[in-house]
C-alpha cells in the first residue's frame, strides 16, 4: 500500500515514541520530547515527520529549522543532538520522508538541510567529512568488572579520587550543575546554554535525565547530566572547575556514572561525541573507548553552500580566546543568544 506521510500531530507523539523505542536504530534523540525541549527553549520551529502505511507507523524524521540573522536558515535533524536522522522500515518509507524534507525546504525557501547520523539517503543527499566521532561500548554486569575494564592508568586515577574521599551524589535540582557548566563552557571558549534548556529537558524527560554531582567535602567540583534510553546511559553535558582538574574529579565522575548505571542493570555506555582530535576525543579514548566517526549529510539548494559553523574553522579563533577572558557571568548572558544559531 502508499506510503502517507504527514506533520507530526499530538495524537502522533505516542505512536512515534513507540515507534522510535521498537526499532532498533532509535536513539533518545529521535524521541519527540526534543520538538518540544527545543521549541521552548530556543524558539526554533519544529518539522516532525511520521509515515504511515494502512495506518501503520512505517518511519519517522525529526527536524528542526533554525533560523537567525547571524547563522543564517537551515532544517537540522536535530540540532544540539548526536542523531536525529529518519528511521524506517523500508526504501519506500525512507524516500517519502526524504523527499518531504525537501518539499519543506523549498516551500519554507530554506538553503540547506543537515541529516545527522545516516547515510545513503538517496539522490541530492552528500555525506560531509566527518568532523565528529561517537564513543560506546558495553558495560560490565558488576561494578568490580567495570573497573577493571578502565584501562590502567585512568583506573589510577579513579583509585586516587577514591582515596582522596571525593564523593557522588544525584541531585534533585539543576544546582550546582548549572553553575560549573557554565564555568567550564566559558573557558573552552563555547557559548553557554540558557537554564532554560535544562529546566526544559528534566520538565519533558523527567526520571530519564538525571544529574551526577561530585564533591570534595562540601564542595562541589564538576557535574554531569546524563540521558538514559533503553538500557543505556549517556553523560551529556559535563562541567567542572579547577579544584577537579587536582583532584582527579571527571575520572571520578565518569566511574560514578559507569557504576550507578551497573548497579541500576543497564547494560551500555554512551560517551556522545567529541570533534575529531581535540581534547575531549583523547580523553575518551584514554577511557578504552574507540571512536565511530559520524556521519552527517546534507541538501543544498542550488547556490547556496555547506555552513560551516564549527568552532574549529580557523575563522573563529579570535572570537574564542576573548570568549575565555569573558567574566562568567557576562558570558551566561551573551551565550545563550549565539547558542540558538549554532544547534
Amino acid at each position: 500500500m502508499t506510503v502517507e506521510c504527514r506533520l507530526l500531530q499530538a495524537e502522533d507523539q505516542a505512536p512515534w515514541d513507540a515507534y522510535v523505542h521498537n526499532n532498533p536504530h532509535g536513539t533518545f534523540f529521535h524521541r519527540s520530547a526534543w520538538s518540544h525541549v527545543i521549541e521552548e527553549s530556543f524558539r526554533h520551529k519544529p518539522y516532525y515527520l511520521i509515515s504511515r502505511r494502512a495506518g501503520r507507523v512505517t518511519g519517522v524524521l525529526p527536524l528542526i529549522r533554525i533560523k537567525t540573522l547571524l547563522f543564517g536558515d537551515s532544517l537540522v535533524s536535530t540540532p544540539y543532538c548526536v542523531h536525529g536522522g529518519p528511521l524506517s522500515d523500508d526504501a519506500e518509507s525512507l524516500s517519502a520522508l526524504m523527499a518531504m524534507a525537501k518539499s519543506l525546504m523549498a516551500q519554507l525557501n530554506i538553503p540547506a538541510c543537515e541529516i545527522r547520523g545516516a547515510t545513503d539517503l538517496g539522490e541530492g543527499w552528500t555525506p560531509s567529512a566527518p568532523l565528529y566521532a561517537n564513543f560506546h561500548k558495553p558495560l560490565p554486569r558488576t561494578a568490580e568488572e567495570t573497573l577493571k575494564a578502565i584501562p590502567r592508568k585512568q583506573r589510577a586515577v579513579v583509585r586516587k579520587a577514591i582515596e582522596h574521599g571525593l564523593t557522588s551524589t544525584v541531585e534533585a535540582s539543576l544546582d550546582p550543575f548549572f553553575n560549573l557548566y557554565a564555568e567550564s563552557l566559558r573557558d573552552h571558549g563555547t557559548p553557554m546554554f540558557p537554564r532554560k534548556y535544562f529546566t526544559s529537558l528534566l520538565k519533558h524527560f523527567g526520571k530519564d535525565v538525571e544529574i551526577l554531582s561530585v564533591y570534595d567535602n562540601a564542595t562541589p567540583v564538576c557535574s554531569v547530566l546524563c540521558f538514559v534510553h533503553k538500557n543505556e546511559i549517556l553523560p551529556y553535558y559535563a562541567g567542572g572547575n579547577k579544584m577537579s582538574r587536582r583532584v582527579g574529579g571527571h575520572d571520578f565522575m565518569y566511574w560514578e556514572v559507569m557504576r550507578r548505571a551497573v548497579d541500576r542493570g543497564l547494560t551500555s555506555f554512551d560517551f556522545g561525541r567529541s570533534k575529531i582530535n581535540t581534547g575531549a576525543y583523547a580523553f575518551k579514548r584514554n577511557w578504552g573507548f574507540e571512536p565511530t566517526p559520524l556521519t552527517y549529510s546534507w541538501h543544498v539548494r542550488a547556490g547556496h553552500a555547506i555552513p560551516e559553523h564549527n568552532p574549529l574553522n580557523p575563522k573563529y579563533r579570535l572570537i574564542i580566546a576573548a570568549w575565555k577572558r569573558l567574566p562568567v557571568r557576562v558570558a551566561n548572558v551573551i551565550g545563550p543568544h549565539l547558542i540558538r544559531g549554532l544547534g
